[in-house]
């Protein structure tokens, strides 16, 4: 048997064991894809989902360039590299080193996109992508990741490196700062990135209204929580590849992500079970992300206790920077800067506190490693956010990053990629009917999709409706014709008669269809009857009870019975009717043109007004009651009133004038009726009701009377 080259064969699975961490880590694209796609609208979900798969590319491409040599080329005063530029070896173990970075970087790139979503131009964020992997990352990742590669690169450099004639290290490092998997320079720096975006943005149109208080619904908690998953699940290649090897180690840093992720979650059902009574989607969503973001720094040299409490603190401190966020309006749509900032931070600063410092191998005290970790934190943080603030406050000014109000309005979806869907179909569908009114719109329907499903059933609801409204339309047709039918029935009611040689004039405005009111002249040779009534109440009723009234009035005034005899029966006859509460008010009376003496009753009417040629009013109130109310004994109870006109004017109105309203928005009232009357004097009685009833259609703003008006004249 050849003898077994153990160095090779422990080669070969580290390598191999880093290979497939740097899959794990790619297949977390996919989850961050899926949680960003489900909290955010269903109308940026397309959007979302291609930012995800552009930055990916497109930052690779950029580390490939420059990235990766300045991050971890031969080092400038621990400040960046100076080479490696266009990546290439012929090395298996160093191609797997850079295969695992790049998908590092590709997870610091994608953290921006969901804080980002649902305003930000598609261009703009391929330009954040640039900025973030091939600036920021890069140098604040040398600071304290350098020596990971140069110190194992080859032989040579090995050499160079003892000589100091190469530097290998960033000056973190050399101060003894330990990030092990990426706390602060993954997770934190991307989160301070995503801060200084949405600070540049602003928050999405009507996130903060008072209407809406601070929430937008996503477009599926379901996928945003199985983006969490996967997450979770990438998350032990993200910490355990970070290893390296597949040594002793990985057993306790697998554990250690695993409970704190687990820990995170519990405490976010626990915070959300104290304050909404209830398990909030949200909160179960930040609680495990933000445990797993915390270990990062220290799963290696910690303790499983350790890692427990550290996964329950950072959920706690990103549940509660998510709540400050929302107070300041500063829109994160996914919780990136809770998460992966605050969350971060927090995981780095507890490697001081809580890292066996045997396991770091620093030499550094606790107090002098919490400081360390302090001043990484700091000048990470600081290079960062106002770094990349900075270029894209240059940049927005130059090239706005922000989409249009109305392509917000819109959705990503459509006015940024032209995409669109069977949801969004169907809205325009129902948009394009609600203006129209037009019943014979239909939907998409598809039986394989959520909305082609409710596409299906809309289009047989409008059916229906469709031949509801059919049917609708032939009764209201029905309807209509009884009703135009019932108005020239109505109209024969008016006086037809030729009264040229009498001096009465009447005139009637209906606010519906059918009037309430009416006025009615029937003369003799020497004299006139008349009257003005008004029902309580309007439309068909209303008309009906006018009609038998006028019928009543036509036969007393033939066989000529005293107006207060004729007002006794009237109201017998229609108290008899009972008409539901019905009753109608009314001035009847008797005009003799030879003695030129007017007499009449006033049962509940508006007053009777009389006008002498001075042009002074005088007003006589109703002494009796309305018709129809209570049954009468005698006629005693109907008051007659009696004068000479002597040139005088007599006029009676309903309350369709009286209470009409000003341009102004004022009743007109009594006194204002008697007014309008005056205003609109002269020897044309006939023309005179006109122009005020004109007058008084015109003020109502819309050419709608709220109530019928009739108006009488009688005089010479």
């Amino acid at each position: 048997m050849e003898n077994i080259d153990l160095e090779s064969v422990k080669s070969f699975v580290d390598t191999l064991w880093v290979i497939d961490c740097a899959i794990l880590v790619f297949i977390m694209q996919a989850g961050f894809m899926c949680m960003e796609t489900g909290l955010s609208r269903h109308k940026n979900s397309i959007n979302v989902a291609l930012k995800n798969a552009a930055d990916f590319g497109l930052s690779v491409v950029v580390f490939w360039i420059f990235g990766f040599g300045l991050m971890f080329g031969s080092s400038w005063n621990g400040i960046i590299g100076t080479d490696l530029f266009f990546f290439k070896t012929e090395n298996a173990e160093y191609m797997t080193y850079f295969v695992f970075q790049a998908m590092f970087v590709a997870t610091a790139a994608t953290i921006v996109s969901g804080a980002v979503a649902e305003r930000m131009k598609f261009n703009g964020y391929l330009i954040i992508t640039v900025i973030a992997t091939g600036l920021i990352y890069p140098v604040v990742g040398h600071w304290s990741w350098s020596s990971s590669y140069l110190n194992n690169i080859d032989a040579t450099r090995q050499l160079l490196a003892v000589t100091g004639q190469v530097k290998t290290t960033g000056w973190l490092t050399d101060i003894g700062f330990v990030d092990f998997a990426g706390s602060t320079i993954v997770h934190s720096v991307g989160g301070w990135i995503a801060l200084a975006a949405v600070l540049i943005l602003g928050p999405r149109i009507g996130k903060y209204s008072d209407s809406n208080k601070g929430k937008f619904t996503g477009s599926s908690f379901p996928l945003a929580v199985l983006g969490t998953l996967i997450l979770w699940f990438g998350w032990f290649g993200f910490n355990g590849g970070s290893n390296g090897a597949m040594d002793e180690t990985v057993p306790l840093i697998l554990i250690n992500t695993f409970l704190a992720a687990s820990f995170g979650l519990l405490t976010g059902l626990g915070i959300s079970f104290a304050f909404f009574k209830k398990p909030d989607p949200y909160y179960v969503i930040l609680g495990p992300l933000a445990g797993l973001v915390a270990i990062t720094a220290g799963c290696n040299s910690m303790t499983s206790v350790t890692s427990i409490f550290v996964g329950i603190i950072g959920a706690v401190i990103s549940i509660f920077v998510n709540e400050i966020l929302n107070k300041f309006e500063i829109d994160d749509v996914v919780g990136a800067i809770p998460v992966h900032l605050a969350a971060g931070v927090w995981g780095t600063l507890a490697v001081g506190l809580f890292s066996d410092l045997e396991l770091l191998g620093t030499g550094l005290s606790r107090l002098e490693q919490i400081e360390v970790q302090f001043i990484g934190v700091i000048s990470i943080g600081a290079f960062a956010f106002f770094g990349s603030y900075i270029l894209l406050k240059v940049l927005n000014y130059f090239y706005p990053l922000r989409v249009s109000p109305l392509h917000e309005e819109l959705g990503l979806n459509i006015a940024e990629h032209n995409a669109t869907s069977v949801e969004h179909d169907l809205i325009k569908i129902l948009e394009k009917q609600s203006d129209s009114g037009d019943l014979t719109v239909r939907g998409p329907q598809d039986p394989f999709t959520s909305g082609g499903v409710i596409g299906l059933y809309y289009n047989k609801l409008m059916s229906k409706l469709e031949n509801s409204e059919t049917e609708k339309n032939k009764w209201r047709e029905r309807i209509s014709n009884e009703v135009n039918l019932a108005v020239k029935v109505q109209e024969n009611f008016l006086p037809k008669r030729n009264l040229e040689n009498y001096p009465v004039h009447g005139i009637n405005i209906a606010a519906r269809e059918v009037s309430g009111d009416f006025f009615s002249f029937y003369p003799h040779n020497e004299s006139v009857y008349f009257i003005i009534a008004d029902v309580a109440g309007k439309g068909i009723h209303a008309g009906m009870v006018m009609a038998k009234a006028s019928t009543l009035f036509e036969i007393m005034s033939r066989d000529k019975v005293d107006p207060d005899e004729m007002m006794f029966h009237m109201n017998n006859d229609l108290f008899l009717t009972k008409t539901g509460g019905m009753f109608v008010t009314c001035i009847l009376g008797e005009y003799n043109i030879n003695t030129d003496e007017i007499r009449w009753v006033n049962g509940g009417h508006q007053p009777a007004v009389i006008r002498d040629e001075k042009g002074n009013y005088q007003k006589f109130e109703s002494k009796s009651p309305p018709m129809g109310v209570i049954s009468q004994k005698n006629k005693s109870v109907y008051s007659t009133n009696k004068m000479k006109l002597n040139g005088h004017r007599f006029y009676a109105f309903t309350d369709g004038l009286s209470e009409s309203e000003t341009e102004q928005g004022e009743e007109i009232g009594i006194e204002g009726s008697i007014d309008i009357i005056e205003k609109n004097f002269n020897l044309d009685a006939k023309k005179q009701l006109s122009d005020i009833t004109k007058k008084v259609i015109k003020a109502s703003g819309d050419n709608n009377l709220s109530d019928d008006l009739t108006l009488i004249s009688i005089g010479k």
